[in-house]
């Protein structure tokens, strides 16, 4: 654990003492060289249980892989913004790539945490670095109204989980992952412990979004530049999963009750979000509605808690991590070069550029789910738990899923597709760099396929 923190920590005074033409190569060798020192956590010693450096920090094979995931896109996301940062002053350069460190120190410090209360300082502090990202570096002159709505409904949700968390401190006398499983249950039966139950999830719901408190994250990725919205889709909604599976250990029986309205609300949000995405205009708001489609089916597995529910969620997440990631680089690029990100202003892109098209094909497969990607592991697992839980839930699944399939092939036919208009004939091609990122965002989609039982928690 701390071979990758203190490595991370010490890009710090690597950016800001690096030269201007070194900046961008030596910081994307060093976080990749984090990232794949990062990997030797999945090499497990032992069989079950947690591994741990100390006793505030450990990992165990749920973290492990988010905390891969979260090393991964460092990288990624240099890697992604060089085009459109490299003409500011150096001194801002080295303000941004300091920004998307510091996030990855408290993603690491979040998912490798023992303790719910560092656990949730660490989940707050994620918001300071990405407001800045979204409020100063944004597209749009929306940007700060989008801020606005991703700091305060982020807060809103945040404030009765520290309650509930205190409050669980004076009940049980320890805040310790390590120890909370093998303490007594808690006999939960009054209205108070009904509103405990709902402060402990209500932040994590947020946060991945739950259909109904979504509102902020269409705006946020809509307004963030590419590394920001990398980041919200491939790691900070996947805080909010990792949360609600930390918590649920905790909060039967209740959660047998309480938890209907919740699921009913993501299964109706998979429908809701999917059919947004079928009348969007723009790239990277149909982007983000799909996340929250997927994360509403993931919302789903966690809250049935059964094994194969947490296996799903965690495949699902680990795979929309990367696709969702995936496409919101290619819907960067072909902002950069168009200067739109409406679709219908950059169709017939097929023609011009054959190789990209293929990186939108995969992507847009896998983010559908074709066999036999990990997606479609995690969707079949979430969906067959729902199925035995109540059988009327796959009419559902069943519909969002057909959803999803529709939304994704109009997304790349109104893309790549159809006349090319005579305005993009004269677009600059593809740079390497932006293969490579999409290659390193793919391969391991592909790659997991052959070994998934590093991304299936403890629950086999």
């Amino acid at each position: 654990m701390l071979k990758v923190l203190i490595s991370t920590i010490m890009l710090f005074p690597t950016i800001w003492l690096l030269s201007p033409k070194w900046l961008w190569s030596l910081t994307t060798a060093h976080s990749l060289l984090i990232a794949l020192a990062s990997m030797s956590w999945l090499c497990w010693t032992s069989e079950t249980g947690w591994s741990s450096s100390n006793f505030y920090m450990a990992t165990d094979p749920l973290s492990t892989p988010l905390l891969v995931l979260t090393c991964w896109l460092l990288p990624l996301m240099i890697l992604a913004s060089q085009n459109h940062i490299n003409p500011e002053p150096i001194n801002r350069q080295r303000l941004y790539i300091t920004l998307l460190v510091s996030l990855q120190t408290f993603l690491i410090m979040a998912f490798g945490a023992t303790e719910i209360i560092m656990f949730y300082v660490m989940f707050e502090a994620t918001l300071i670095p990405t407001l800045i990202i979204i409020t100063r570096w944004g597209n749009q002159t929306e940007r700060l109204n989008a801020g606005t709505y991703f700091l305060f409904y982020t807060l809103a949700g945040s404030l009765p989980l520290l309650v509930a968390l205190l409050l669980l401190q004076h009940s049980t006398g320890t805040l310790s992952m390590l120890i909370l499983q093998y303490s007594q249950p808690l006999t939960l039966h009054s209205w108070g412990h009904m509103f405990w139950w709902a402060g402990c999830l209500i932040a994590f719901l947020v946060k991945m979004p739950l259909y109904g408190v979504h509102l902020w994250l269409p705006k946020a990725h809509v307004e963030a530049p590419v590394a920001g919205s990398m980041v919200l889709a491939a790691v900070l909604l996947k805080l909010g999963g990792y949360g609600m599976m930390r918590m649920m250990v905790m909060l039967d029986p209740l959660s047998k009750e309480l938890a209907y309205p919740f699921i009913i609300l993501a299964l109706w949000g998979i429908i809701m979000t999917g059919s947004i995405c079928l009348r969007q205009t723009d790239l990277k708001s149909l982007i983000a509605y799909s996340s929250v489609s997927h994360m509403g089916l993931v919302a789903g597995g966690i809250l049935i808690q059964t094994p194969w529910g947490f296996t799903g969620a965690i495949i699902l997440m680990i795979a929309h991590g990367l696709v969702s990631s995936a496409l919101f680089c290619l819907a960067n690029t072909a902002y950069e070069r168009t200067h739109s990100r409406t679709m219908i202003l950059a169709r017939g892109l097929q023609m011009i550029f054959p190789l990209t098209a293929a990186w939108w094909f995969i992507a847009n497969l896998a983010n559908l789910a074709l066999p036999p990607l990990p997606n479609l592991m995690g969707e079949l697992a979430i969906i067959s738990t729902l199925f035995n839980w109540s059988p009327w839930t796959i009419l559902l699944t069943g519909v969002g899923t057909l959803i999803t399939a529709g939304y994704s092939l109009y997304l790349f036919l109104m893309s790549q597709r159809g006349p090319t208009p005579p305005h993009i004939t004269g677009l600059p091609p593809f740079h390497t760099r932006e293969h490579l990122l999409l290659v390193l965002h793919l391969i391991p989609v592909i790659l997991l396929i052959t070994k998934p039982e590093l991304m299936w928690g403890w629950c086999f």
